[in-house]
């Protein structure tokens, strides 16, 4: 995907409400990845400051591929599994009807999409079968069975449930802590958006958001722009 080619369809991010939302704070500097020095403002009482100018460019980046992707009827998943993010995403990933994985990233979620699939029919059939009369004739311990496999399925792949093919693109919210998914995305050629802070390494995505990945306000800030352009995307 050629990112500078895309139509820009991006609203302008305001520097101040990102500022607000405390997008400019890294990690301490003793911490920081050498490769993020381009993203990098100032350091400040031992914490580097990200130069929120080039993260708002970026993010109007994440929106315009997010919006190309929503248009062409392509699927984006977002990834984001540290217990700050998941409400987060869950509340993000839904009003704008974008698949989802909050609970821990399987090892072939996408280069063993074969078993992914049979996993996605298995958990719709029981949750089908549950609500029906098909397993009438269950004992009561055998549809015991069936409803803590149902949750024990939809813990990895109730967001992603939608799904009738690998993903053709991610966006990951702490890249550090999902190099799993990065590295599979990466060896199948997807496409991968990653909100980076100053401790990670940005040269694992194709399109890096530069910013606080662990603030609240920064993840409610960040998430929700790349989103609602998938959102906006899709019902162009």
């Amino acid at each position: 995907m050629n990112i500078d080619q895309l139509p820009d369809k991006a609203p302008e991010f305001d520097l101040a409400a990102m500022l607000e939302a405390g997008v400019h704070f890294g990690h301490q500097s003793a911490k920081w990845h050498p490769h993020m020095k381009e993203w990098i403002y100032m350091e400040k009482d031992g914490v580097h400051i990200f130069d929120l100018a080039k993260t708002a460019e970026q993010l109007k980046k994440a929106y315009n591929v997010a919006y190309e992707l929503g248009k062409s009827g392509k699927t984006l998943v977002v990834v984001g599994t540290k217990r700050q993010v998941k409400d987060i995403i869950l509340d993000a990933a839904q009003a704008n009807k974008v698949p989802y994985i909050v609970s821990r990233w399987l090892g072939g979620l996408m280069t063993n999409w074969d078993q992914v699939k049979k996993s996605l029919k298995r958990m719709i059939e029981i949750e089908e079968g549950l609500k029906t009369d098909k397993y009438a004739k269950y004992t009561k311990y055998e549809r015991l069975q069936l409803e803590k496999e149902k949750i024990r399925l939809e813990r990895f792949f109730g967001g992603i449930k939608d799904l009738k093919s690998a993903p053709d693109a991610l966006f990951v919210v702490d890249t550090q802590r999902e190099a799993n998914a990065i590295k599979e995305a990466n060896t199948l050629g997807v496409f991968t958006i990653g909100l980076v802070d100053t401790n990670s390494n940005p040269d694992m995505v194709d399109l890096v958001i530069p910013g606080n990945d662990d603030g609240r306000k920064s993840l409610e800030f960040i998430i929700n722009a790349v989103l609602k352009g998938y959102s906006d995307g899709k019902t162009a």
